[in-house]
């Protein structure tokens, strides 16, 4: 079952909840950033008129060394549009088969955009290999689609995709002709596990997609990042696909907000994953390997015939979690702290033991 399934009947009750760990899409803007909404100055975006949007969309440009970036409503949109941008009608894209980018996005790509997808299977962390990529990459010959473009992800199931790891995977792309495009929707999560500049961890790629949504706490919205010719061709795409807006600037103004005072944060978002997975792998019958936690995602096996009894024990104590199978996906966010951790170990226990 996907990440984002749910087997809920009912709207969850806030007001009872402890930590919901099905994703970090959960997190409410905090008081301070609703008061950068209320305050936000505005004007039309479609006329390129709107403040934050602009000064949004140049802070991310200037933080993944790109020449523009353009804010988009969703992280599926951008992504599309990127695609769109860089590949035509016949053309071919390659990924990763658990990329989100082919997996978990309706199959835009080739539903709306005539662009083939060629996915090539993942390691144990998510990765690709030169080799792999070179092999795939489709002869000048009328039976094959064209290789236009290598599209790569990071974090993956957070995982972090090594820097060097990208470098050649970008250098087989570049090489053959193709440029590279990068999910980096968890992409500031990866930077702080790393300890890196963004410039640093997107060096490589033509393209970035980053999502404000996740970790960085923002209500919605998506800035892609690339070259000029890239992001007008891209701001067509988007108009095409429904996501131009008008007064933007109250979401910018989140976005912007999120990038003052919520990326350091996720260090102790990564801390509170580890903690979750070391003290949850000291249960019995629980399988969860802590040294794969790199970021803030802990995948638990509650073993056969556990996963519904434990999922609904939990939210009969305010602790709301997935209903994947067979690893259930815990991510924490901003929203869930220290005592919820611990709560969280205590109550799986519990469970256990009755």
């Amino acid at each position: 079952m996907y990440a984002g399934m749910s087997n809920a009947k009912n709207i969850i009750d806030e007001t009872n909840v402890i930590a919901d760990f099905r994703s970090d899409t959960l997190t409410k803007p905090s008081t301070g950033m609703r008061a950068a909404m209320a305050d936000a100055l505005v004007g039309d975006d479609v006329y390129n008129e709107d403040p934050n949007t602009i000064l949004l969309e140049e802070k991310l440009a200037d933080m993944t060394g790109m020449e523009h970036g353009l804010f988009f409503p969703t992280g599926t949109q951008s992504n599309l549009a990127a695609l769109l941008s860089h590949c035509g009608r016949g053309d071919e894209y390659i990924s990763g088969d658990e990329y989100h980018i082919f997996r978990d996005e309706a199959g835009g790509a080739a539903v709306l955009g005539g662009i083939s997808p060629f996915p090539l299977p993942t390691d144990d962390r998510g990765g690709l290999t030169p080799d792999q990529v070179a092999a795939s990459i489709k002869p000048d010959d009328s039976h094959c689609a064209v290789s236009k473009l290598l599209s790569l992800e990071n974090t993956v199931s957070g995982r972090i995709q090594p820097l060097a790891q990208i470098k050649a995977l970008a250098n087989v792309a570049h090489e053959n002709g193709l440029n590279v495009h990068l999910d980096g929707a968890r992409i500031f999560n990866a930077a702080i596990a790393l300890n890196q500049p963004l410039k640093i961890v997107c060096s490589d790629v033509d393209s970035i997609s980053i999502c404000l949504s996740k970790g960085l706490g923002a209500p919605i919205g998506s800035v892609l990042c690339g070259g000029e010719d890239f992001i007008r061709k891209a701001k067509r795409a988007r108009k095409m696909l429904g996501g131009g807006m008008r007064q933007v600037g109250v979401l910018a103004a989140c976005g912007l907000y999120a990038l003052e005072n919520n990326i350091e944060t996720l260090a102790q978002d990564h801390a509170n994953a580890k903690r979750l997975a070391l003290g949850l792998s000291k249960i019995n019958n629980l399988q969860v390997d802590p040294s794969i936690v790199d970021t803030n995602m802990v995948f638990v096996n509650p073993g056969a015939g556990h996963h519904a009894g434990l999922q609904a024990y939990l939210a009969g104590v305010g602790i709301v979690i997935g209903a994947q199978v067979p690893n259930i996906r815990f991510v924490t966010h901003m929203d869930i702290d220290e005592a919820a951790i611990d709560l969280t170990i205590k109550h799986v226990g519990d469970y256990y033991n009755q």
